[in-house]
């Protein structure tokens, strides 16, 4: 094997682990043994501590990118959106699509602790307050409306709940009901 296939070999395997962590996280809680994840992703323990060294580092970096993830819909929301509720909108959308795949502090993760993480969670509510804002100037969102109602909301919205088929059209639903009450032009 070359240095290159060890490499490639080394980020498949940080890849399957992230994966298997988050699918175990979602499934099983934060208290999965680690020697779980590791069976799960289809490797040793051994292979599971060098990547991630603590529970919480693996759980710091499952955030981080969970956070990086939610930042780029985000900011795609609010390049294709034509008015704030329908930012809005995209934004919720785009985090229900990929709510199996998202490990945050709103959906039974842990606290944030990681400053670049806390940063980039910042970064997240500064933009949905932008738009928010956008909204309550051109008088098409409620005053009251803030970044907190968004990010509870979404986080009601975007448990992932495997078994249940219907559980996306159900979460659309919700979305546009809950729009539809934060908006001051219908």
């Amino acid at each position: 094997m070359t240095a290159r296939d060890l490499r490639r070999d080394a980020l498949h395997n940080q890849q399957e682990l992230l994966r298997a962590a988050t699918r175990a996280f979602h499934r099983d809680g934060l208290s999965i043994p680690m020697a779980s994840i590791a069976a799960e992703a289809g490797v040793g323990i051994g292979t599971l501590y060098r990547h991630f060294p603590t529970r919480d580092e693996l759980l710091s970096h499952l955030m981080h990118r969970s956070f990086e993830q939610v930042l780029v819909n985000l900011q795609v929301a609010e390049c294709e959106g034509r008015n704030a509720a329908e930012r809005l909108e995209l934004f919720i959308h785009s985090v229900i699509d990929q709510r199996s795949d998202l490990v945050l502090p709103l959906r039974a993760g842990p606290p944030v602790t990681n400053t670049e993480t806390a940063d980039l969670r910042n970064r997240i509510h500064e933009g949905v307050q932008r738009i928010i804002d956008e909204g309550i100037a051109d008088m098409t969102l409620r005053p009251d409306t803030t970044h907190d109602d968004i990010v509870a909301f979404g986080a009601l919205v975007t448990q992932p709940r495997p078994a249940d088929p219907d559980w996306i059209s159900i979460c659309r639903r919700l979305v546009t009901i809950y729009l539809r009450g934060i908006r001051l032009v219908p």
